[in-house]
């Protein structure tokens, strides 16, 4: 059976909602990030823990509405919709390069509804990340994680507006490490992926997968088409070095 990597990003055509494909590669190391200091959060002694982490880390995911021309539309636009989250309080967002692709507008509406023009500082096509910055400062930041030390059974938060239900929360485990592009029908990625079974669906791009401490360890991208249980994040690791670099 041929596996094919779909992309998260909703897609709106007129009042069409469809989903668009994925791919791409890039390394570096970050110095812009604080380096999350570990919280003691144990999921037996608090059996709300997931409440804990979506209060904390909510207020700095962030919904991006994206538009670009596309002479296939009638009204000569494509409209699409994603995920973010601010890590750096004056304005810096992380999402995926496929949110913004080929945008001609994008605007960016925060946790708590304000809304803000959003400028692409750059972004990584060949990894799937992209930068992107706000006129706005004493923002909710996110607090990141260590990718490396993830490991299969762990507990991971999905935060995210799939299909315009913003601040939508899942829950699941990290199911895999280390998933070769090949592995999700994206041959032509170098880059390796986090599997969970949190759900994740179109307009999931670009949002945060967290640990239970509520740090995020990846960046939700794709699953793969006509499946359950199969989304695969960016590690944290690899997007916040490809930031740093955008960022300079």
């Amino acid at each position: 059976m041929q596996k094919t990597a779909v992309y998260l990003t909703t897609l709106l055509a007129g009042s069409i909602a469809v989903s668009s494909l994925l791919n791409r590669p890039t390394p570096l190391q970050n110095q812009l990030f604080a380096p999350a200091v570990a919280q003691s959060t144990d999921a037996g002694a608090n059996s709300n823990f997931v409440t804990a982490v979506v209060e904390s880390v909510s207020p700095a995911v962030v919904r991006i509405d994206s538009a670009r021309a596309s002479q296939r539309s009638q009204s000569g636009t494509v409209r699409g919709m994603g995920s973010g989250f601010i890590f750096d309080a004056n304005g810096l967002i992380l999402t995926n390069a496929h949110v913004v692709d080929r945008a001609t507008s994008v605007r960016v509406t925060l946790g708590d509804g304000r809304s803000f023009t959003g400028e692409v500082l750059g972004k990584d096509e060949s990894a799937d990340v992209a930068v992107i910055r706000i006129v706005a400062t004493n923002l909710p930041t996110v607090m990141l994680g260590n990718s490396a030390q993830v490991q299969p059974g762990e507990w991971a938060i999905a935060i995210g507006n799939p299909l315009g239900l913003d601040h939508t929360v899942t829950v699941g485990i990290i199911s895999a490490t280390d998933r070769a592009g090949s592995a999700i029908g994206s041959p032509n990625r170098q880059d390796r992926f986090i599997q969970t079974d949190a759900a994740i669906n179109p307009g999931n791009s670009g949002g945060p997968l967290l640990n239970q401490q509520g740090q995020v360890i990846g960046m939700n991208t794709a699953i793969i088409g006509r499946t359950q249980g199969l989304g695969f994040a960016i590690p944290i690791d690899r997007a916040q070095g490809i930031a740093a670099q955008i960022v300079g």
